[in-house]
């Protein structure tokens, strides 16, 4: 059993806490990871806002870089000493989407058995099977993606983003919209996850990247990270502007990085014929929008919603950890600050008032650091043990 320090939430809507919390050794199937970093995702945001359920106290933090620090038996994917990306979908390989070749969609993801607990035992529930706001959390082995190949200790913070919201964007152009060469790509919401979608539009090749947002200074990031164009829809009609910039058609791709029902509109207009939209920001519960069936089918093409981008983390991670590698996908640029456990709750308030794209928890140096501490510490944090 490790004791450790960890973000924790309590109550719905209470403020964040760092507690001591107690991990145990990984039993068959399960891995422990010591954690480096952990970006601040929206995700966790939910959770403290009882979105995602009640069963209270959460640990939080998902989007993390590690090293396993323990293995159980039979585990095969990773040993001691590894550097892993986790991941909050572990797929078990039986379930009917993966006896259909669909992994991706897997419906039974496989998360530790253990229980991770307060020092008094009360039982925790890690934020999306994972809990890395913590110096160490217990997850199943599947859940942890081998990075080969080395990082430099800065790198951890943005490989470890690939965990969530920047590879569920990049997955929404990339595995979703299956963008090809050429095409174009509209994206509606330029926070960290549309953002990811406009880097993901490069990636893929697309010659036209048109970003959407009300905010002059996240569409000068999006142009950063490759956009075309830029539409400000607080001055202009982005449906009207997207078609003008497409030869009066409309984009092959048009991503909805909010989840409103207005720029979901926008989004089925401003796609062309034959054309795909994505919803990938999450909607409120009960969003909804009434659907012209004439217009459904009139256009034809395709309206998707992406699943964390309908990612398989052993394929998608390691092409993506190589493109970063070839200078192809600035990861980098995602990590806006690096902060420590104790700054979670101050960066929820940057993150809900858009100045981030991700706020990065250091936990502890990754190896070959010569760093001592991170913003808000004054002792020096080693790699539990």
């Amino acid at each position: 059993m490790h004791k450790v320090q960890a973000v924790v939430v309590k109550a719905k809507n209470a403020p964040v806490t760092v507690e001591t919390i107690l991990v145990p050794d990984p039993r068959p199937g399960e891995a422990l990871v010591n954690v480096l970093t952990c970006g601040v995702c929206q995700t966790d945001h939910h959770y403290v806002e009882g979105g995602v359920g009640d069963d209270f106290p959460f640990l939080l933090g998902h989007e993390a870089a590690g090293l396993v620090a323990a293995v159980g038996d039979g585990v095969t994917e990773v040993a001691v000493g590894d550097p892993v990306i986790l991941n909050w979908r572990a797929v078990c390989g039986q379930c009917r989407a993966c006896a259909k070749g669909q992994p991706w969609y897997c419906f039974n993801t496989h998360n530790a058995t253990q229980k991770m607990t307060l020092e008094d035992g009360t039982e925790l529930t890690p934020a999306l099977g994972i809990g890395a706001f913590a110096e160490k959390t217990l997850v199943a082995a599947g859940q942890c993606t081998k990075i080969d190949g080395g990082l430099t200790p800065e790198q951890y913070a943005a490989v470890g983003l690939l965990g969530c919201g920047v590879m569920a964007g990049i997955g929404a152009v990339l595995n979703t919209a299956q963008v090809q060469r050429g095409e174009s790509v509209a994206v509606i919401g330029c926070g960290g996850v549309g953002t990811a979608a406009v880097a993901g539009a490069a990636l893929a090749g697309a010659t036209t990247i048109i970003a959407v947002d009300l905010d002059d200074e996240k569409l000068a990031t999006a142009k950063r990270f490759g956009a075309t164009h830029t539409i400000n829809s607080c001055a202009q009609d982005p449906v009207e502007i997207i078609r003008g910039l497409t030869g009066g058609f409309g984009a092959d791709v048009v991503i909805d990085a909010v989840g409103i029902a207005t720029t979901f509109k926008q989004a089925f207009e401003a796609r062309d014929l034959a054309g795909r939209m994505v919803l990938v920001g999450v909607p409120a519960p009960g969003t909804t929008w009434e659907i012209p069936l004439d217009e459904v089918f009139g256009r034809g093409g395709a309206i998707k919603s992406a699943w964390y981008g309908d990612t398989l983390p052993s394929r998608d991670f390691p092409m993506l950890v190589g493109q970063y590698r070839l200078g192809r996908l600035d990861l980098d640029g995602f990590v806006s600050e690096r902060i420590s456990i104790t700054e979670v709750e101050e960066a929820f308030e940057k993150m809900k008032a858009g100045k981030v794209l991700r706020s990065v928890v250091e936990l502890a140096p990754a190896p070959g650091s010569t760093a001592t501490a991170v913003s808000g510490q004054t002792e020096p944090v080693r790699v539990p043990r």
